[in-house]
């Protein structure tokens, strides 16, 4: 069974990865309900964290039913990022997880995210000062590599484990394909194959179907899945995999009635949260999933994605179980 620190993992994990705009407190509420194993914040800029800017700040907000959860940080400055984990503790997270992967040009030419892997020396020290600087466990996300000409991943995370991470999550892309093709598994495989690694390996990238879950893990021989986009608009992908480990058979997907619920309870929790306005603002991304398959949709979800009222927003929810409500999902 994987571990983080003495957290102790149910066998091959699913993580909740962390995304922007997503990864929020009702987000992971609803995902943790669906059986994600371990969650994670959005990232947080360690400048923004220090600087005291109100939507850095409120991404520290955990709550009890998620652990275990990690926080994430992300910069490039040594001073920054120490003094943004001295503010990370206070929050009592159960894990402090390092953004090396994020491939947004933003976060990337300031040499943060996946811009770090054109510095690999830099890489290691920032986790190395970060380890020694909190007694929480440590972990890392990042990519294969910068492109495809500068892939040293088994040789990276090995340094890693060296300075004292926990785990690894790693994205089976390079930078420079940010979300294009395929993510390619080897050489996380390779990374996991390495005699020398003993702390978990995870995959991420394209897990999005419980047969690829599967795959990740019997054919790549990975420690678990870190789940991202598979899960927007979809807690319950969680639940899914795991009943397909134990059956080899598929659930019914949600019905009607459980996706309207679902979809109720994400707005009112993001809506008691961040306020209304933010609220109906930050949650319009998951409708398209929640509701995706019903033919002659576009009405309601233009309703629900156009409109900054929420009164509008519950009553498109209504609007939508009364016409659709015996709709069969496939």
């Amino acid at each position: 069974m994987p571990k983080i620190g003495n957290i102790e993992l149910p066998d091959f994990p699913l993580l909740l990865a962390p995304m922007e705009d997503v990864s929020d407190p009702p987000f992971r509420a609803l995902c943790k309900e669906q059986g994600a194993d371990v969650v994670y914040t959005e990232f947080i800029s360690s400048e923004g964290l220090i600087r005291d800017a109100a939507k850095s700040v409120l991404k520290l907000d955990i709550y009890e039913k998620e652990r275990p959860v990690g926080i994430q940080i992300f910069g490039a400055e040594l001073d920054s990022m120490l003094q943004a984990v001295d503010i990370v503790e206070q929050s009592n997270p159960d894990i402090i997880d390092i953004n090396f992967g994020c491939p947004v040009k933003k976060v990337v030419c300031k040499n943060a995210g996946a811009g770090i892997l054109r510095d690999i020396p830099l890489m290691v020290k920032l986790t190395e000062e970060i380890v020694k600087r909190t007694q929480l466990p440590v972990t890392v996300k990042t990519r294969l590599g910068w492109d495809a000409n500068s892939i040293k991943i088994v040789e990276v995370a090995e340094r890693l484990q060296d300075v004292g991470i926990q785990a690894i999550s790693i994205h089976g892309r390079t930078r420079v394909q940010m979300y294009k093709g395929e993510a390619d598994w080897r050489p996380i495989a390779e990374v996991k194959n390495n005699p020398r690694m003993v702390i978990p390996v995870f995959g991420n990238g394209d897990v999005d179907t419980p047969e690829a879950a599967v795959k990740m893990r019997d054919e790549f021989g990975l420690d678990g899945a870190m789940i991202g986009r598979a899960s927007i608009g979809y807690p319950w992908f969680f639940k899914e995999v795991k009943h397909y480990f134990k059956t080899g058979e598929h659930l019914p997907p949600p019905t009607m009635p459980e996706r309207v619920d679902a979809a109720r309870r994400h707005l009112q929790m993001a809506i008691d949260w961040k306020g209304e306005k933010l609220g109906v603002f930050e949650t319009r991304r998951h409708y398209t999933n929640y509701f995706k398959g019903i033919p002659h949709f576009k009405e309601y979800r233009m309703k629900m994605v156009t409109s900054d009222d929420a009164a509008d927003v519950f009553a498109a929810f209504d609007e939508v179980l009364e016409k659709f409500g015996d709709f069969q999902f496939a």
